[in-house]
């Protein structure tokens, strides 16, 4: 038998369809309930896509996953199955009923069989699907690129780019039905469409795949146009999945730490306000929306800490709730004294345990390091008595940071190991703190930047391929990297190295580690014969 592909040894290439990111798209979300973002809340929003691809009608579906990505070992886990099957039932990231999917999409009567492929594939979190319903049968590539973040790929063999940023609007036309200048007429027509934003003509093996994008639906009486057009054998409506829509001609007024330090040389803007301006650029939204919607994830934050404090239950996990017993044996004077630490320690962790206990919480920038600059930034600013406001000051800052390592690297574990997900986390958090505390825009990109420095490397090793351990003790490292880091650079400290080129490290960094330590469960603590004995007795408690 010859052996699979590696495709883990392959640097994936950004998304086709790529843009600038967006702090509510890329850095700070999804929200989301399960495990992973790039497994759970990534898979809901390919399943909702394949299912708008099926116009909700579903009989079948068969999902190939490659034997050397991360999908083969961790899909069921990590809650790659459980989302999936949750967005193919047409269900959003935060649906309760999430972990009972399975069981429900085959009470819908959806037939799933799930195979280990060697197929060709270019990225390790490659979803291959085929898709029967009453209405004909559909091929779909997909792709899950971090922190929750999707692009599909290939339709029906056409290479086409589709990230949930748009409302997508796919037509099929048959060659001798259609003729090119039909093709380009309907082409034209579409442009027309006062919501389309772009117009794709793909040639297919037997005629045309026409793709329009837009910011708003295609509209009924432009569908029944497309729909009436003697050529076109089939239309459907591909709805967004993210929060903050694209457009044509999108700019943005800086996208790397030093344009950033261009753009404000004489404007002395706090690294918060920057942010503002960023995203309300980037989302094509007013300073006061952006501020507002950081707010609302400020108090889903604060609700889902609350909720983590007085203790979480999950039958799949391998730790029990601790954030209540760090509090308790404080109050005992049992620990060593911490300071602002002895609340962002438990704030870290009860976030944490609400994420394993299947309930909401922000991934931000991925589920796996939800508890780092939440953690750090919201226990910071309980502890100094700060008020909501200075603390989505904070998570704004931290957003702008998201995006120059988005912009430059990944989120990806699987393939920049934890570095992506609790070191980019960590860089982040250290910008909030100081932002916190007042401190200039520089000493902010100084604190992520000394930050980051000291998490280059760090593998990603799931013990039992759950996201509890190490990731508890990372989220916590990274909360408490970011303290000491926030407070060298606000007395003043060098950084030396340029955030920019700290990140650009960090992904050469990433992606030179060995496949087997980005977040396959093939190597370091999660091949240890206890991970392997908690595994089997998990697995066993599935069953």
């Amino acid at each position: 038998m010859a052996r699979p592909t590696n495709i883990l040894e392959v640097i994936p290439s950004p998304p086709q369809g790529s843009r600038p990111p967006s702090i509510f798209n890329d850095v700070i979300g999804p929200v989301m309930r399960g495990p992973s973002s790039s497994h759970c809340a990534a898979a809901v929003r390919i399943g909702r896509m394949a299912r708008d691809l099926m116009a909700g009608q579903l009989r079948s579906a068969l999902v190939e996953f490659h034997p050397s990505g991360s999908l083969a070992t961790t899909h069921r886990s990590q809650g790659s199955d459980m989302g999936l099957f949750g967005g193919l039932l047409g269900w959003d990231a935060t649906d309760d009923r999430l972990v009972d999917s399975e069981d429900a999409i085959r009470a819908a009567g959806v037939e799933i069989e799930i195979r280990i492929t060697d197929y060709p594939a270019a990225h390790p979190n490659t979803y291959r699907m085929t898709l029967d319903g009453p209405a004909g049968r559909h091929t779909m590539t997909a792709i899950s690129t971090g922190g929750g973040m999707v692009e599909i790929q290939e339709v029906d063999g056409v290479k086409l780019s589709m990230v949930g940023d748009f409302h997508e609007t796919l037509a099929w036309a048959e060659e001798g039905h259609l003729t090119d200048a039909a093709a380009e007429g309907l082409e034209r027509e579409l442009r027309t469409v006062p919501s389309v934003e772009e117009v794709f003509v793909h040639r297919a093996s037997s005629g045309w795949l026409i793709q329009a994008k837009g910011r708003g639906p295609l509209g009924e009486a432009a569908l029944e146009r497309v729909r009436g057009d003697p050529g076109v054998r089939e239309v459907r409506s591909i709805s967004p999945v993210l929060p903050t829509l694209s457009r044509s001609g999108l700019t943005v007024p800086f996208l790397s730490a030093k344009e950033l330090l261009g753009h404000n040389r004489d404007r002395k803007l706090d690294l918060w306000e920057l942010a503002v301006e960023y995203e309300a650029a980037r989302g094509g939204t007013g300073p006061a929306e952006v501020f507002g919607e950081m707010g609302r994830i400020v108090d889903l934050l604060q609700a889902s800490v609350l909720q983590g404090m007085g203790g979480t239950e999950y039958s799949d996990r391998i730790l029990g709730p601790q954030a209540g017993s760090f509090r308790d044996r404080l109050k005992e004077g049992r620990l060593l004294p911490g300071g602002i630490l002895d609340t962002v320690i438990p704030y870290v962790t009860a976030l944490m345990e609400v994420k394993s206990a299947m309930g909401v919480i922000v991934a931000a920038p991925t589920a796996g390091a939800c508890g780092a600059l939440p953690g750090a930034c919201i226990g910071a600013g309980h502890a100094l008595g700060m008020d909501r406001e200075a603390l989505v000051r904070g998570m704004l800052a931290a957003g702008i940071i998201g995006i120059f390592i988005s912009a430059r690297s990944t989120f990806a574990a699987e393939v920049c190991g934890c570095q992506a997900e609790c070191g980019a986390g960590s860089g982040m958090a250290a910008a909030a703190l100081v932002t916190l505390m007042g401190g200039t825009t520089q000493e902010a990109l100084s604190a992520s930047s000394m930050a980051l420095q000291n998490t280059l490397g760090m593998i990603c090793d799931p013990v039992a391929n759950r996201v509890e351990v190490p990731c508890l003790g990372r989220n916590v490292l990274a909360a408490t990297n970011a303290f000491a880091c926030a407070n060298m650079a606000l007395a003043g400290f060098d950084a030396v190295i340029p955030l920019d080129e700290v990140i650009d490290t960090m992904d050469s960094v990433g992606k030179s580690l060995p496949h087997q330590l980005r977040c396959t469960a093939l190597g370091g603590l999660s091949v240890t014969p206890t991970s392997q004995r908690l595994q089997r007795d998990l697995d066993a408690g599935d069953a």
